[in-house]
């Protein structure tokens, strides 16, 4: 089975309330495939957003307005998966740990598409960029920026506010201000998101062609990093 899996194939093939969250909304009934393993289950906040092709296993604790992506991997069947109140952790990202250990997301930390967390903890509103690697006990400070396809090593202290990047990642600098007020503007976004999946997302049949007239989706007006650095 492909991951181009649908709705209707999840409805299917997962069965059974004690294996399944499931959220009424106002155009339909979401599955999120979860799974309990020796009697721990999932838990997930009802202001939550979790794609229906994300996977929670476990001991996993999603908490408030926290955005989980498609194809996301949450998998709490060695240590604990925390995410904080107003997290986001985008498409394809993989949280996992050793035994008896916590792979933790504090409150509006903002994980970008594609990254793997093993076992770290990741402060209060910091960032770890798309592909990036944080291995076990790194701990990654307050507001701190992980760069894209950075390298974190295992036990690394990243400094509160600070941005680092590289294989293996290393400090460059301290985060200017407005580095720091972008960034909490791309997690708000997200945390908006939330509310635009609860409340207008929902699976469709494709068109056969582009209408002349299409609309355009009307996101958040927030711009990249690096436009907002050449602009």
């Amino acid at each position: 089975m492909s991951w181009g899996w649908g709705l209707e194939w999840v409805r299917r093939e997962i069965q059974g309330p004690p294996a399944n969250f499931q959220v009424r909304d106002r155009y339909k009934e979401t599955v999120v495939p979860c799974y309990s393993i020796e009697g721990v289950t999932p838990v997930v906040d009802p202001t939550a957003y979790v794609h229906p092709t994300a996977v929670l296993i476990g001991d996993v604790i999603v908490g408030p307005n926290c955005y989980v992506g498609p194809c996301a991997s949450l998998r709490g069947d060695f240590g604990r998966i925390v995410l904080g109140a107003g997290v986001n952790v985008q498409d394809t990202c993989v949280m996992h740990g050793f035994p008896n250990t916590d792979t933790v997301v504090e409150e509006n930390g903002h994980i970008g598409h594609g990254a793997i967390l093993h076992g770290c903890i990741v402060g209060r509103d910091a960032l770890v960029g798309m592909n990036a690697v944080v291995m076990d006990e790194a701990v990654i400070g307050a507001q701190a920026i992980v760069a894209a396809c950075a390298f974190v090593p295992a036990g690394t202290k990243v400094p509160a506010r600070s941005l680092v990047a590289g294989i293996p990642a290393k400090v460059l600098r301290e985060l200017r201000a407005d580095e720091i007020v972008r960034k909490g503007d791309g997690t708000r976004a997200y945390q908006d998101l939330v509310r635009r999946c609860h409340t207008a997302l929902r699976e469709v049949a494709p068109l056969t062609e582009v209408q002349a007239d299409r609309p355009r989706v009307h996101g958040p007006d927030i711009k990249s990093f690096f436009a907002a650095k050449t602009g």
